[in-house]
């Protein structure tokens, strides 16, 4: 999907979050069980962006006028490289309501976890934050 992969790239993440379904399901490569609602998905990809260092797509896969795409990724977590994969599913009004993340290898995934854990408390208070907006 070229605007989602234009607006990380641009690391305009205002600009992700709005081509997110209000009930997005993202499938974490590091958590069990999805996470639902476009206010955890967006809580979520924020803290990975700090996470991510060197982040840069290197290929999609997909039709283009179909409702499955993915996005090939390279970064780095601490020392850590990480190859990564982004499927995207787009709901009848061009909407991604599935985001499903994989990552390789292990220790790549580790860190991330870890890294990623660390900022739990966070991603929870931007995500009640959004929920209930004062």
């Amino acid at each position: 999907m070229r605007a989602f992969r234009e607006a990380v790239e641009a690391h305009d993440l205002d600009a992700v979050v709005e081509l997110l379904a209000e009930d997005v399901v993202f499938t974490s490569p590091v958590v069990f069980k999805p996470y639902t609602g476009r206010a955890i998905t967006a809580a979520i990809l924020r803290a990975v962006a700090e996470v991510f260092e060197d982040f840069r797509y290197v290929r999609g896969i997909g039709d283009p006028g179909g409702r499955d795409h993915a996005l090939v990724f390279t970064a780095r977590v601490g020392d850590r490289r990480i190859e990564g994969c982004d499927f995207l599913h787009v709901d009848d009004d061009g909407l991604i309501d599935e985001l499903t993340v994989m990552v390789r290898p292990l220790s790549g995934a580790q860190a991330l976890a870890a890294a990623m854990g660390a900022r739990f408390e966070q991603i929870a208070d931007a995500t009640r934050a959004q929920e209930n907006p004062a």
